[in-house]
């Protein structure tokens, strides 16, 4: 890594002056202060979380070690208007190796969203269109014989990636959605009698266009439990698309991601830092027993017949590290919880059969359970 890759250096604090001791007796000693208690710091902040649907804020100041990933959401900027809080989502998915479905209808930015994020990164990226003639081996490689050496060997899959974008992940049939299991949960690939890992970090952003129906297979409760977020693409406001018709009339490429000028700006040993600090943040004992009553409560409602699973609530606690984190937080707040809980439990709940006949979504009942769940105080 050369050194403008490097994260700026924190700036240098001058070194205080030595007073004369010779005319000047000792001071008093000084009692020392404790530590505000992280209930108290959170008083002092006053500010609450920023829901999925928007970046957000920092309410620390950046860090070296965060001020990367500030970097990449300008950068993605440059291209794409708007969905600033998707981008944050995948963002912190990133943070915790999580996976994540983007669902959209069709020209929203969802793919140019992906691409422009890993042209942001000093990682590998692969484009993969899910097609229903698209067999396992397609995905994850096969072995092949090779008649020159007389041996079979393995030929790599598109999955032995850094960022994998499954483009219209729900075209291609169960067969070959799930040879993705394996490679999502465990992150390697089996066959010919070998375990092979993939590379790290490694990510899946997979994209679904949610009104088309015809030559589509609805992915299997477990695929879907294996995403961390189910993030919703929705339309741009006015102002957002006008900007969008500019830049299209400036000559903008969306398909040239690149040539707009789109840099790279994180490397893996920057998000390597990041997951460190993502990983060490403290969760108090309330928060967890907060998380574990939101996923409990969606076992017992009335309009679900399935909730979330204990993997749901730990990617839960992971999802809120990772905003606690970009938030520039030192912990994790109830805020946090309740900013991530809907992208993170309404693709691992079922609705009951007449309610989804009815129109009520998953992010209704939801809300209904952050409403009647008490949070810590």
């Amino acid at each position: 890594m050369s050194d403008s890759e490097l994260p700026p250096p924190p700036p240098q604090q001058p070194e205080p002056a030595q007073p004369d001791q010779s005319n000047q007796s000792a001071p008093p000693p000084q009692t020392p202060q404790p530590a505000p208690a992280p209930a108290a710091a959170a008083e002092r902040v006053g500010e609450a979380a920023a829901p999925i649907n928007q970046a957000p804020q920092p309410v620390y100041g950046e860090s070296n070690t965060r001020q990367p990933f500030v970097d990449l959401r300008d950068e993605v900027g440059k291209v794409v208007v708007g969905q600033e809080g998707v981008l944050s989502g995948l963002i912190a998915a990133l943070l915790v190796r999580g996976h994540v479905l983007l669902e959209g209808v069709p020209g929203v930015a969802k793919t140019l969203l992906a691409k422009s994020m890993a042209a942001s990164l000093s990682i590998d990226f692969t484009r993969l269109q899910f097609t229903p003639d698209l067999m396992p081996s397609d995905v994850i490689g096969q072995m092949i014989y090779e008649q020159g050496k007389g041996e079979f060997s393995f030929r790599h899959g598109p999955v032995f990636t850094n960022l994998l974008l499954a483009d219209e992940i729900n075209r291609t049939p169960p067969k070959t959605q799930a040879a993705m299991l394996e490679v999502m949960e465990e992150r390697q690939v089996s066959t010919g009698g070998e375990t092979r890992p993939l590379p790290d970090p490694f990510i899946v952003v997979a994209t679904q266009n949610p009104v088309e129906y015809d030559g589509t297979y609805p992915l299997p409760e477990a695929q879907l439990d294996r995403f961390l977020f189910k993030l919703q693409v929705g339309y741009p406001s006015a102002d957002q698309e006008l900007e969008v018709l500019r830049r299209h009339d400036r000559g903008m490429d969306p398909h040239a991601v690149k040539q707009s000028g789109v840099r790279q700006v994180a490397t893996a040993e920057h998000l390597a830092l990041a997951r460190a600090e993502v990983h060490a943040m403290n969760v108090d004992e309330r928060v967890l027993a907060y998380m574990v009553a939101l996923t409990r409560a969606t076992r017992e409602s009335p309009s679900l017949s399935l909730g979330v699973s204990p993997r749901g609530a730990a990617a839960l606690m992971h999802a809120s590290k990772a905003w606690a984190w970009l938030a520039g937080r030192q912990f994790v707040t109830p805020d946090e919880v309740k900013a991530v809980v809907k992208p993170t439990f309404r693709h691992r709940v079922q609705m009951r059969a007449e309610l989804d006949f009815e129109g009520v979504t998953a992010d209704a009942v939801l809300d209904g359970i952050l409403a009647t769940v008490p949070a810590p105080t």
